[in-house]
């Protein structure tokens, strides 16, 4: 039996952390805790994220961690559960998906609870997140792209080091809005510094 059947949930079975986060594959039973910080955090999350509306269900929830294996399938995207190392409270999510291969270059996004926010862990995530993508993956290149509106994604890329590259124009798509966004990137050399 594969891991994708015996844990239809996980994607990967990548543990990254620090001193206060833990980065893990998504499990069937985050289910009741995603659905909790969605609904606490709606007001915040649906402004930039489509699958966050107005009748977000727990069923949308158990559909999102059912999909897990099939991204592992595709080797396309790895998702991850943001955890507190105290307590263990599911905090928010993060991942590397849009991987294109060819261009050695991927997309990292990432979005926290209300309670959570205001103490650097999207922030961490996005650095533990993308050294692990440029040490083990082979990308050279990491995009982080934040509608011009959502200054919180703008502040947490410029925090975690993120070269601000400029504005693409109706770059992402919000529901039936088409948003200009601001363009970050992470290099591998920003991060991961080789023997000379």
């Amino acid at each position: 039996m594969t891991r994708t059947d015996e844990h239809p949930a996980a994607d990967h079975g990548v543990v990254l952390s620090n001193d206060a986060i833990l980065l893990r594959a998504f499990r069937l039973d985050d289910a009741e805790a995603i659905y909790e910080a969605v609904v606490e955090s709606k007001q915040q999350l649906s402004r930039w994220l489509s699958w966050c509306h107005d009748k977000y269900a727990i069923a949308d929830t158990i559909e999102f961690l059912k999909k897990r294996g099939e991204a592992f399938e595709k080797d396309d995207e790895y998702a991850f559960a943001i955890v507190e190392r105290s307590g263990g409270r599911f905090v928010g999510a993060t991942g590397v998906n849009q991987l294109d291969k060819a261009a050695l270059r991927a997309n990292l996004g990432y979005w926290l609870r209300t309670a959570a926010t205001g103490r650097g862990y999207a922030t961490q995530s996005t650095l533990l997140l993308a050294r692990w993508a440029f040490e083990t993956l082979g990308i050279e290149r990491i995009e982080i792209v934040a509608a011009t509106g959502n200054r919180e994604s703008q502040r947490v890329a410029a925090r975690a080091g993120a070269t601000r590259e400029g504005i693409a124009r109706r770059r992402l798509r919000v529901g039936p809005v088409q948003h200009d966004a601001v363009v970050f990137s992470l290099v591998r050399d920003d991060l991961i510094k080789e023997d000379v």
